[in-house]
């Protein structure tokens, strides 16, 4: 298992995700960021307008999730 926060995801909170794989983890993250956008969180909601902006570009998001892909990968394991 590894761990990551929903910051280093992101995201806007210190919410530590924990999971075997970086799928996981990013689901886990997506999940919580439908729940902040429900609860309209602003902090939650500038920083998924900043994901829309790399969204616009398919290259910028490939960049963007391969690095923290890595940044999962090079992660110790956790207990």
């Amino acid at each position: 298992m590894k761990k990551m926060t929903c910051q280093m995801l992101g995201g806007a909170c210190d919410l530590v995700f924990q999971a075997e794989t970086f799928d996981e983890i990013a689901g886990l993250s997506q999940e919580h960021g439908k729940a902040m956008f429900a609860q309209s969180d602003p902090a939650h909601l500038a920083a998924m307008n900043k994901m829309m902006g790399l969204m616009q570009d398919p290259n910028a998001m490939k960049d963007w999730m391969d690095g923290k892909r890595a940044e999962f990968e090079a992660l110790p394991e956790s207990e």
